[in-house]
């Protein structure tokens, strides 16, 4: 269980209160899938927080890979951080547009190069907004900080390793994805990608975790019971999954909240997994 000082959850109360301080960082970490307009950094440029800079997901990401922003060096993250006007000795704080997408796999991102400091804004723009809170708008130019990072690779899985899990069924692999998606019911989003799962995972869909009136994540006991009603033991390890390896941190970031630690994310997720010569999948309920 999460006490206030390890909670990832800031309000916006907090953040408000905290604003004008020079070490807290706000990062607009808000993503679309491809082809949905506009695109994330022009919602940014309308509105945004006051102080924040645009973290972008596809950006931040290996570009030499062919896979959806899969994760980058820790050189590259320092960089593209540094140059986002943050350094080492501050707070971040991550929201997204409120959907609960990508602020989540931009916290991970962060502990996952070593950096504890790292929050998510509960509700994100939508909760800020609807409290009538200051917006700001226009691009933003930041003076560049001293970022450096160091990758710990107990935070992501890949495809080997999930094959391997396949078999010796060490790990429980949880999908974000809503249900139709998993159990193959629809065709894939993602394009050229079968429907389905992959043998011998949960799930557990990421919108069910937190409440769309008003963006904010559920109360932790409706969270554990949305985990253990998927038969998840939450005292075992952990991997979560999703499209892209996006939506699946918002189950992470909720397994944290109870108390889970050294949780795992399935980078490549369904946009790997799913591709035509891809390894066997399931379809159906779980």
């Amino acid at each position: 269980m999460t006490t206030t000082t390890d909670d990832p959850l800031v309000s916006t109360d907090w953040l408000a209160a905290h604003l004008r301080d020079p070490k807290v960082k706000v990062i607009d970490a808000s993503y679309k899938m491809p082809g949905v307009l506009p695109l994330p950094a022009d919602d940014f440029i309308t509105a945004h927080i006051p102080g924040a800079v645009f973290f972008d997901v596809n950006a931040i990401a290996d570009k030499n890979d062919p896979r959806p922003h899969m994760y980058p060096t820790a050189e590259q993250f320092a960089q593209d951080v540094s140059a986002l006007g943050i350094s080492s000795d501050d707070t971040v704080v991550a929201y997204d547009a409120g959907g609960w997408v990508a602020a989540p796999r931009a916290w991970w991102m962060f502990l996952s190069f070593g950096h504890p400091n790292v929050k998510v804004l509960d509700g994100g723009m939508q909760k800020w907004t609807s409290e009538a809170r200051p917006v700001e708008s226009g691009p933003v130019a930041p003076k560049p900080g001293k970022f450096q990072a160091k990758f710990d690779p107990s935070f992501v899985r890949s495809k080997e390793q999930l094959l391997d899990n396949v078999e010796t069924k060490n790990e429980q692999v949880i999908d974000a994805r809503p249900r139709p998606r998993f159990e193959g019911t629809v065709v894939e989003p993602w394009p050229g990608r079968r429907s389905g799962h992959i043998p011998g995972s949960c799930n557990v869909p990421y919108a069910d975790l937190f409440d769309a009136k008003t963006g904010a994540m559920k109360p932790l006991d409706e969270l554990r019971k949305a985990f253990t009603s998927a038969g998840i033991d939450t005292a075992k390890p952990i991997v979560t999954s999703c499209g892209s390896g996006v939506s699946a941190l918002v189950l992470t970031l909720a397994l944290y909240r109870l108390g889970v630690r050294r949780s795992a994310l399935y980078d490549g997720s369904w946009a790997e997994w799913g591709l035509p010569d891809g390894p066997p999948i399931a379809t159906g309920p779980a």
